[in-house]
């Protein structure tokens, strides 16, 4: 199955700025084999975690979380970008290579003790999942994990999410895997 995913992610050199390789999952979406296999894996090492809510980061994130929550009969919280949600919101700024971007999430989305299971497409640098993680935490949550397709190894993103566990389908050692 690991296999069968790698293949189908394409690597889009100089994208969204030459020296890049943009890992695009589109394939893997359009695949109903791959992504019903996709969601199941996900979903498979927190059946037993008591996942009540899935929180899902704009705007990959948004694809799989739900259908996660779906598979583990929890509700879904969208985590945003600033600016997109209507009521008070929890907001956690992270480092970009060009400068910062806020995230943001409903103050009400999630109560003290709830257990949220984090969910991305990709985990790269790991500050946008740290961010969200911060904010979920923040509203009194309790994360019982991060999960992501598709993980950048070589760039280290897993430590900034130490304590929370890390849960990946594929990964890449190298820019050029």
């Amino acid at each position: 199955m690991r296999d069968a995913l790698k293949a189908a992610i394409r690597g889009v050199r100089d994208f969204p700025k030459k020296g890049i390789v943009f890992r695009d999952i589109t394939p893997v979406l359009a695949d109903p084999v791959l992504l019903r296999e996709t969601v199941e894996r996900l979903s498979e090492p927190f059946y037993e975690q008591d996942v009540q809510v899935v929180a899902g980061t704009e705007a990959r994130g948004f694809i799989l979380a739900p259908a996660v929550a779906l598979h583990l009969a929890a509700g879904f919280v969208p985590i945003r970008k600033k600016g997109k949600l209507p009521c008070a919101t929890h907001q956690a700024s992270y480092a970009l290579e060009y400068g910062t971007d806020t995230l943001e999430m409903h103050r009400d989305a999630i109560k003290p003790g709830t257990r949220v299971l984090m969910v991305d497409d990709l985990l790269a640098t790991g500050g946008t999942m740290k961010a969200c993680c911060d904010m979920v935490q923040a509203a009194g949550g309790v994360i019982v994990g991060c999960a992501f397709l598709v993980e950048l190894t070589f760039l280290g993103g897993r430590a900034q999410l130490d304590p929370h566990p890390v849960f990946t389908l594929v990964e890449y050692a190298s820019e050029e895997e």
